[in-house]
């Protein structure tokens, strides 16, 4: 049950994309919680066209990662506690902004992998697109009141989203735990649609009988090579 206790949105930068090697003073807690926040989703499908026909239904490819749009609130006028007006404003307060959601990241190449939380908001992402809006200035021109508008895009590893997806496809890598009763033409139908594949996948898993299956065992099943 809810405290009802005041906890800010916070966003962790990362060098990583599995989220465990922490950016230093990579964390950024915002002045004011958000009003609302946005999730984007699309579906990706394949339009290419079969030869010889005419026309074609758009058929279902996968789930692209979800996009989150937030707005980031910064004002150093003094009339909120805790943030007194400071000499330059609020310059420091967006470069550390920027140094955990923008800076570059040597060793990926790529803006830093970031986990953005705050109460039932768990979004892992990287930033795609911001707008900083400055709002209010002092009379030498100094900012102290900006909006940012930012948007992230989700990371989601390719096996867990094909897990959540629960995609069949042919054309994608699966990994399944063999039960009892099982058996590998049996998976392979399952997956491929025929079972004449099991021979290859015998190969790759290097299982020498391939009529005595383990229940518990992981098998790894390989995209088919689509034929010409």
């Amino acid at each position: 049950m809810s405290s009802g206790e005041l906890k800010k949105l916070k966003v962790v930068a990362y060098k990583d994309p599995g989220f465990s090697d922490k950016v230093a003073d990579g964390e950024f807690d915002t002045l004011m919680n958000p009003e609302k926040y946005v999730f984007h989703y699309k579906i990706e499908q394949d339009e290419e066209q079969a030869a010889g026909t005419s026309a074609v239904s758009p058929r279902f490819k996968k789930i692209l990662p979800e996009n989150l749009e937030l707005e980031f609130f910064f004002d150093r006028t003094g009339v909120i506690q805790g943030k007194e007006a400071l000499e330059q404003g609020i310059i420091d307060d967006i470069e550390k902004f920027k140094k955990v959601i923008l800076d570059y990241n040597g060793d990926e190449h790529k803006p830093n992998y970031l986990i953005i939380s705050w109460g039932s908001l768990l979004f892992k992402g990287s930033l795609t697109e911001m707008d900083i809006e400055f709002k209010l200035f002092k009379p030498d021109g100094t900012p102290i009141r900006a909006l940012a508008k930012a948007k992230f895009q989700g990371f989601v590893e390719d096996d867990l989203r094909a897990a959540r997806e629960n995609n069949r496809s042919p054309d994608l890598t699966h990994i399944r735990i063999v039960k009892e009763g099982d058996t590998l033409p049996l998976m392979c139908n399952r997956i491929y649609g025929d079972s004449k594949y099991y021979l290859e996948v015998a190969k790759v898993n290097n299982i020498v009988n391939f009529r005595k299956l383990k229940t518990g065992q992981e098998i790894f099943f390989p995209p088919l090579q689509k034929q010409s």
